[in-house]
C-alpha cells in the first residue's frame, strides 16, 4: 500500500513555480526548492522525479493557469476589443507583475530559447493557445466593427502577444503601473 504524502502536492508545486519564476532553472538550487516547498529531498524525488521534471511540471502548470486566466478575461468582457483591453490592463495592474515575481513563461524562453525540445514544446503550445485566442477575439472585433477590416489579424495577435510578454519584462525591470498602462493604451491604439 502506498504511503500517504505528508505535504500538499499542489501547494509544493505553487511554491516551486514561485522560485523558478523568480530565479529561472539554472538560478534555482535544489536546496532553494526544498526550503520553499517545505519538503525533503526524498519527497521531491519520489513525487516529482528530479529538478528538471519538477521544472517541466511547474512550467506546464504556470502556463496553463496564466493562459486560462487571460482567455477568461478576453472572453468575459462586454465586447471583443474590451476583452483585449481588459487583458492588457490586467497585466498592467496585477500584483504579480509589479516586478516582485518574474514570469516563468517568459523566463523559460529567455533562458532556454529553442535549445531544449521539451521546454520549447511547452512554451510553443502555450504560445499557440494564446495567439489563437487573440486571433479569435480580433476577428470578432472586426466583425463587430470595433477595429478596421483591413487589420492583419494574425500580425495583430502576434503584436498583442509580444506586447504582453514585453509588459512582463518591463514590470520585472521595475516599470510602474502607470508605465504599463501606457504601454497597454499604445497597443490598443495600434488596433484602430
Amino acid at each position: 500500500m502506498a504511503r500517504h504524502k505528508g505535504f500538499d502536492r499542489d501547494a509544493a508545486l505553487r511554491a516551486a513555480i514561485a522560485v523558478f519564476a523568480d530565479h529561472g532553472f539554472e538560478g534555482t538550487s535544489t536546496e532553494d526548492l526544498l526550503r520553499s516547498m517545505g519538503i525533503s529531498r526524498q519527497s521531491l524525488y519520489d513525487t516529482f522525479g528530479d529538478k528538471r521534471n519538477l521544472y517541466l511540471e511547474a512550467l506546464r502548470q504556470y502556463n496553463s493557469n496564466n493562459v486560462s486566466d487571460l482567455i477568461r478575461t478576453l472572453n468575459t468582457a462586454p465586447s471583443p476589443l474590451r476583452g483585449i483591453e481588459a487583458a492588457l490592463l490586467q497585466f498592467a495592474t496585477a500584483p504579480e507583475f509589479n516586478g516582485a515575481m518574474g514570469c516563468m513563461g517568459v523566463s523559460a524562453i529567455c533562458e532556454f530559447g529553442r535549445s531544449d525540445e521539451e521546454i520549447t514544446a511547452v512554451t510553443d503550445a502555450m504560445g499557440r493557445t494564446l495567439i489563437g485566442a487573440l486571433e479569435r477575439r480580433l476577428t470578432d472585433a472586426q466583425a463587430m466593427g470595433e477595429i478596421g477590416s483591413d487589420l492583419d489579424v494574425p500580425a495583430a495577435a502576434q503584436f498583442i502577444g509580444s506586447t504582453l510578454s514585453g509588459m512582463k519584462v518591463s514590470a520585472r525591470a521595475g516599470a510602474s503601473t502607470d508605465v504599463l498602462r501606457n504601454i497597454a493604451r499604445m497597443a490598443l491604439r495600434s488596433l484602430k
